[in-house]
């Protein structure tokens, strides 16, 4: 059996849909487990076991992981409090443990113990306490930033024909939401067992002028790439009505970007899926028109 938890949010049903069709997984053996059965009745009509679990609640999760032999935790999206996450994911991860799990795969950050990111901590207690526990393999996941977390700010960008940044002149090798999907159900659905860590990356590196210069070519809007100060970055999107800690986040990324600690390659993608990732250019056809609004 093959366990997915945050199976009602989109990485996780795209985890789901990449068993099914690309692994070849029969329905029934995969339990998905979310916050919200009800919201999986499509799942559940095919033959997927769905399972309510919550992350706040280790004795329901490990009634909920019962039975399963390979699980993979998403991580959530707890980020309003610092350390709420990483509380959510020890009782994941406990809760694995005592429910006899053989194999858990986990959704991480590229380079998590160096990274400049704010949640990075999360990630990096997340691992230690999934490599310190008695479960006898995992495979960790160290995703880049997705193709798809550019709808937080390319909108307005078109719009306005500015795109603030603080990255200077560094790079990020993003990634489609559903590559990761795919990969993740690729380490799950394989048989491979022990102690393995991928960082999953896209084709190419590119900087914030290089993926707006992208954009603008495909949309046919000009995009000014001007860059600031975090300081000032954080304070303009707060303005817009971001809240703080997520301006904060948001903000962190592009320190990271800057200091290249994003900028990776598609050599572990490939290696863990036997294909190449999706370039931003394909992916950027696809999806224009959700940019232009």
């Amino acid at each position: 059996m093959y366990l997915v938890t945050g199976a009602a949010g989109k990485l996780g049903r795209g985890v789901i849909d990449s068993l099914i069709a690309d692994r070849k997984v029969p329905a029934n053996q995969i339990i998905a487990v979310t916050r919200k059965p009800d919201g999986l009745a499509d799942l559940a009509a095919k033959g997927v076991v769905v399972r309510a679990g919550d992350f706040n609640d280790e004795a329901g999760l490990t009634k909920a992981f019962a039975g399963a032999k390979r699980l993979l935790i998403i991580s959530t999206d707890a980020l309003d409090r610092p350390g709420i996450r990483l509380e959510q994911h020890k009782r994941a991860v406990a809760a694995a443990e005592k429910a006899g799990v053989a194999h858990v795969v986990y959704t991480s950050l590229p380079g998590a113990e160096a990274s400049d990111v704010l949640f990075a901590p999360d990630h990096v207690g997340t691992e230690k306490a999934i490599t310190e526990s008695k479960i006898p393999g995992w495979t960790i996941l160290r995703n880049n930033w997705y193709f798809e977390n550019l709808f937080y700010s390319i909108p307005n960008a078109i719009a306005s024909g500015t795109l603030y940044t603080a990255a200077g002149d560094g790079k990020i090798a993003n990634i489609s939401r559903a590559d990761l999907a795919k990969a993740a159900a690729a380490a799950l659905a394989s048989g491979e067992t022990g102690k393995h860590t991928y960082t999953l990356s896209g084709a190419e590196p590119r900087t914030t002028e290089e993926l707006a210069g992208l954009v603008s070519k495909a949309t046919g809007k000009p995009i000014k790439v001007v860059q600031v100060p975090l300081e000032g970055l954080i304070k303009g999107m707060t303005s817009h009505g971001v809240p703080e800690y997520l301006a904060q986040v948001f903000g962190s990324f592009d320190t990271s970007i800057g200091k290249g600690q994003l900028d990776g390659d598609a050599s572990d993608f490939k290696a863990l899926t036997g294909k190449e990732p999706r370039s931003f250019e394909s992916w950027l056809a696809e999806n224009k028109q959700a940019f232009l609004g």
